[in-house]
């Protein structure tokens, strides 16, 4: 099942296309790419190296609670989405710190200057948790994912739960080939710190089993996509428990699929691991309903990886 991931790493390093990208770091990339993993093999969390699962779990539990503000994620000690927060906060008429904007290019050449960015984003956060007032003016990301998901407006100025609505359907009408939630909403890309990379999701019943397709516009393969192989696998085993059903596969497809240039090296080493058996997802039984799950209510078994693999994340 993993082997689905390390082949598009493999295929990247050699057939890649060397292409440019926001970031100004550079990528090889490949556009248009689809892995399989069937659910049944075990959870879908990379052995290769270490992914940590309970940044999955939260950033999960943050989407699937509607919210946008970092303050959910840094009190549950999960930093994914700090610097993106923190490049809104530098951009506003409330920074007074040193010039930290253009992050991706300066950290490249300037150790000094990457020494300075973290100094700065660790005060930036530990305010955010400190300081409700500050949190509620300077760690919202704007109509991310949590927002478009259970609050999508209408133009009436009603709302759409997304999610509450595809479980009903499964529920109701399994054979629906409606069962879609999308985070893409051009109207709210403006206000958004980061436009989705994970744009849209369907859901499939068949004999029993729910699967789901996830279409990625864009895809860290290094960094964020074993994350996001992770999340959407644990997100359709959520939803296949409230609507009472089995797992069947997650299909993953790519629009652009690329490695950074300064994760090369990473992946090859990652390449030269050997696989391990994948772990055992366990929920607990007594929650019904995916809104009710909290952090514990989540475990893996047998989790046995292969140590954690560093790099650093474009901005």
């Amino acid at each position: 099942m993993e082997q689905a991931y390390l082949d598009l790493g493999k295929k990247l390093i050699e057939h890649g296309h060397d292409k440019g990208d926001r970031t100004g770091t550079g990528t090889k990339s490949l556009f248009g790419y689809q892995m399989r993993f069937d659910l049944n093999e075990g959870f879908p969390l990379l052995t290769t190296k270490r992914v940590p699962f309970g940044l999955i779990k939260s950033e999960l539990l943050w989407f699937l609670k509607g919210d946008t503000n970092i303050r959910y994620l840094l009190q549950h000690n999960n930093h994914i989405w700090d610097e993106w927060a923190f490049e809104r906060y530098v951009k506003s008429v409330d920074y007074k710190g040193p010039d930290m904007t253009d992050f991706g290019r300066r950290s490249l050449v300037d150790e000094n200057f990457n020494e300075e960015y973290q100094k700065q984003l660790k005060h930036f956060c530990e305010k955010i948790v400190a300081d409700e007032n500050f949190a509620e003016k300077h760690g919202d990301l704007g109509h991310i994912y949590g927002y478009q998901w259970r609050h999508w407006e209408k133009q009436d100025g009603t709302f759409i739960d997304q999610i509450k609505d595809v479980i009903e359907m499964i529920k109701e009408n399994p054979n629906s080939r409606r069962l879609i939630v999308t985070a893409w909403n051009p109207e709210d890309i403006p206000s958004m710190a980061l436009p989705p990379c994970h744009t849209m999701f369907q859901f499939y019943v068949y004999d029993g089993k729910l699967s789901c397709q996830l279409y990625q516009r864009s895809a860290d393969v290094f960094l964020g996509v074993p994350f996001n192989i992770a999340s959407y696998a644990l997100l359709t085993h959520l939803i296949a428990h409230e609507t009472g059903l089995g797992v069947g596969e997650f299909v993953h497809t790519l629009g652009d699929a690329h490695l950074y240039q300064n994760h090369i090296d990473q992946m090859k080493e990652q390449l030269s691991r050997d696989v391990r058996p994948a772990p055992t997802l366990i929920l607990n039984e007594d929650k019904v309903s995916v809104f009710d799950f909290e952090m514990e209510d989540i475990q893996l078994e047998n989790y046995h990886p292969h140590p954690t693999i560093k790099a650093p994340i474009a901005v």
